[in-house]
């Protein structure tokens, strides 16, 4: 996956986690949120979980893997925060 791409599923990723969570840090943060989201997601996927799902390009399966690791960064943050 190059650059661009993570930058377009961690766009996408970050926007809606923070639709989800409630909140949001801007172009650039939700972007960052949604890479940072993408690498915990597909760990967490892969490793944890077992499943075959990964972060793998710019389709549907990549955006919800993302948004799920982002809502998870997004909650630790909220705890984090308290």
């Amino acid at each position: 996956m190059g650059i661009l791409s993570w930058i377009i599923v961690g766009a996408l990723a970050g926007l809606l986690a923070s639709l989800i969570m409630g909140g949001g840090f801007g172009l650039i943060g939700n972007i960052l949120l949604g890479v940072l989201g993408a690498l915990l997601g597909g760990w967490l996927s892969t490793s944890i979980l077992g499943l075959s799902y990964g972060v793998t390009g710019i389709n549907l399966t990549s955006v919800l893997v993302a948004t799920g690791g982002a809502v998870v960064v997004l909650f630790i943050v909220g705890l984090l925060r308290r």
